[in-house]
């Protein structure tokens, strides 16, 4: 096999293992069965069942059926997960002001439609870390740190935090809230999408 027929074959199968990976997290946050969204998709059961393994090769037809079941838009299918952590340090962001008091908010998250969030207050203190398993796909956090300091985020990727600092990542892989001093305390948003 050349050498470009060999870069072929791998593109293709990177592509119907993204396209099985992205039917299997929209399939669970939609919260469906296979053979519900089989049904709404107008295929067979065992169809989806080998495109969810990766053994599939699907058609755009088929494609555009499956993004309609799953009430998402075709891209999504074909677009992967982005992982992306950002930092905002006290004292940077967008700063808007208030006319009538002493009152400033800064925006840290626009929310994008139709998301759910969930709101915590988060405390801890020095010793064993908090270390989180994947939450359902698609999750992503955000903490603001109040008091102390911490070691925050992405297994392996955490990143140190003093109050007033923001970070956001991927809560649907491995991760740590790991407090450095005592009475460490935060706020968590749990953005589901």
């Amino acid at each position: 096999m050349e050498r470009t027929q060999m870069a072929e074959t791998d593109t293709a199968a990177e592509v119907v293992a993204l396209i099985a990976a992205s039917l299997r997290r929209e399939r669970a946050r939609a919260g469906l069965s296979l053979t519900e969204v089989a049904r709404r998709a107008g295929i067979a059961k065992s169809t989806l069942s080998q495109l969810e393994s990766g053994t599939g090769n699907p058609s755009v037809e088929t494609l555009w059926a499956l993004g309609v079941a799953l009430d998402v838009p075709f891209a999504r299918l074909l677009d992967p997960p982005r992982r992306v952590i950002q930092v905002i340090r006290a004292g940077e962001g967008p700063v808007l002001h208030a006319e009538r008091a002493d009152y400033e908010a800064t925006m840290l998250s626009a929310c994008p439609p139709g998301a759910r969030r969930d709101i915590y207050v988060v405390a801890g203190r020095p010793g064993a870390p908090r270390e989180s398993q994947p939450h359902m796909p698609g999750t992503i956090e955000h903490l603001v740190l109040s008091t102390g300091r911490v070691l925050a985020g992405p297994t392996g990727e955490a990143v140190e935090l003093g109050p007033g600092d923001y970070v956001t990542y991927p809560g649907d892989i491995p991760h740590v809230f790991d407090a450095l001093e005592p009475d460490t305390t935060g706020v968590i948003v749990m953005e589901h999408v």
